[in-house]
C-alpha cells in the first residue's frame, strides 16, 4: 500500500530511478572513455545504493512504507540533478578543449 500516491506513480519512480542511476554512470563512463573527468554530483551510486537499503530495511521492521516512498522521491531528484551537473561538467571540458 501506498501513502503518498497510486501504486503506478511508484512504478513510473522506480523506473525513474533506474534510468537516471543508469544515465548517471554511462555518463561518467563515456566521459572518461573520451579522456574527461566526470566524478561530481550529489548522488553516487554508494549514496544511492545505502539510501535505498537502509531505508527499505527500515520500513521492513517498523511497517512504514512512506520511508521507502519519501527515499524513492529524493533519490530521483538527487539522480536528475547528478545527470544535469555531469553533462554541464563534461560539456565544460569538451568547449575548453
Amino acid at each position: 500500500r501506498t501513502t503518498l500516491g497510486g501504486p503506478m506513480l511508484y512504478v513510473y519512480l522506480c523506473l525513474a530511478c533506474l534510468v537516471l542511476g543508469s544515465i548517471t554512470s554511462y555518463i561518467r563512463a563515456k566521459a572518461e572513455s573520451l579522456g574527461m573527468t566526470a566524478k561530481v554530483g550529489i548522488a553516487e551510486r554508494a549514496e544511492r545504493l545505502v539510501a535505498i537499503l537502509v531505508m527499505t530495511g527500515f520500513n521492513g521492521i517498523f511497517g512504514l512504507p512512506i520511508l521507502t516512498e519519501v527515499t524513492l522521491w529524493a533519490l530521483a531528484l538527487a539522480s536528475g540533478i547528478t545527470v544535469v551537473q555531469r553533462i554541464a561538467v563534461v560539456r565544460k571540458q569538451a568547449h575548453r578543449d
